[in-house]
């Protein structure tokens, strides 16, 4: 385990109690370099200047050190749209992530081999172009075609990568996607939101596996590389070049909106990726960006509006409660068959061998415990 100071509780106590960087070095005895290197994670204080630190700014041993462990589950979210990621957010995915780790010894992948990574990910534009081709030809796609839902589960599988598809609602959720990593045991797992657009989905089910290509990445970087990554993989380079020509060719800034849009629909993606790889090109190339104004983004809700949630899609030919909710046994039979998912028989194996409650699959699947209880009944 390491330690670090919890920057974050003393930059708040030092502005509480008016206290500078070269306060705090003279009340201790050190330089303000060395209380800088403090809050940068940099060093960590002695013993001594640890405790007068502590009560300098009135904090206790755990509210001013922050203890990494080596094993502690790594966390990303693909977040809604403005959602800001909070200690508590982090806190319960970890949480989910020490539950999985009883699953480990029931993975079916073979534990000989590690999966492909990259080697130095970056967002730059030809590398994003190349890695992207490099994977369609993993999955047998040629440079154009387009990728469904089942390229983009089997390459999960490929990747060793448990996919956990939940029900966690339309609005309600902080976050549409969870990617935990797991250091201890090498795994990955990633949970995926039925309840939001087909098109989204897609995107978001990309951006899971641009995560696991690079887990040497982490925070921004890391959802910076993924969304590059979604975008290239699903409107790739040579598809930029042919809608960069196409676009400019109409003759209103309206009829622009509407090819995107068009283009976009056919293809069972999001405007805003569309005419985001078109300027990215555009950039790389030197080449004048396409502007749309502001009547694009009211294009696309209405384009949203004309999708059904992926939940819906799938149970339309289910009996559903008054939430759209299915029955536990075909929610688990319809996951593990559209995702090719191991979740459900991990936990049939850990429920029965440990005999376990619904408690349980309640935290791993972050559901009520009504539901949880539903499941756990099914799956024992």
């Amino acid at each position: 385990m390491k330690k670090r100071l919890n920057s974050k509780n003393a930059i708040i106590a030092m502005q509480k109690s008016g206290l500078s960087q070269t306060a705090v070095a003279e009340n201790l005895a050190v330089s303000k370099e060395a209380v800088s290197q403090w809050l940068k994670g940099e060093t960590f204080p002695r013993p001594d200047k640890l405790l007068k630190l502590g009560k300098l700014l009135e904090l206790s041993f755990k509210d001013l050190v922050a203890i990494e462990d080596s094993h502690t589950p790594k966390i990303a979210f693909r977040k809604v749209k403005g959602a800001k990621t909070k200690d508590h957010h982090i806190e319960k995915a970890q949480e989910m992530g020490r539950h999985l780790r009883h699953l480990v010894p029931y993975l079916p992948f073979d534990i000989l081999e590690m999966p492909p990574i990259l080697k130095s990910p970056n967002i730059e534009y030809d590398y994003i172009r190349r890695v992207t081709l490099k994977v369609r030809e993993d999955i047998n796609l040629g440079a154009t075609d387009q990728i469904d839902f089942s390229h983009l589960i089997r390459r999960f599988r490929d990747l060793q990568t448990v996919v956990i598809p939940v029900l966690w609602g339309a609005k309600q959720r902080h976050e549409n996607a969870v990617h935990i990593y797991l250091p201890d045991s090498g795994s990955t797992w990633v949970y995926l939101n039925l309840d939001t657009n087909i098109h989204d989905f897609k995107f978001w089910m990309a951006h899971e596996l641009g995560h696991c290509l690079s887990p040497s990445l982490e925070g921004d970087e890391a959802e910076d590389f993924a969304d590059a990554f979604a975008a290239s993989l699903l409107y790739p380079h040579e598809l930029a070049v042919e809608a960069y020509n196409s676009i400019s060719k109409q003759p209103t800034v309206g009829a622009k909106i509407n090819h995107v849009v068009a283009l976009a629909n056919d293809r069972i993606i999001s405007p805003y990726t569309v005419i985001g790889q078109v300027n990215k090109f555009a950039a790389f190339e030197g080449k004048p960006k396409i502007e749309l104004g502001n009547g694009f983004h009211g294009a696309v809700t209405n384009f949203n509006k004309s999708f059904k949630n992926l939940s819906k899609a799938l149970f339309h030919d289910m009996i559903v409660d008054e939430n759209g909710r299915p029955s536990a046994i075909d929610y688990i039979s319809k996951l593990e068959t559209i995702f090719e998912t191991p979740i459900f028989d991990l936990f049939r194996k850990y429920l029965k061998e440990h005999k376990k409650g619904p408690g349980f699959v309640q935290v791993v699947l972050d559901m009520s415990l009504l539901d949880a209880r539903s499941i756990h009944t099914e799956l024992t």
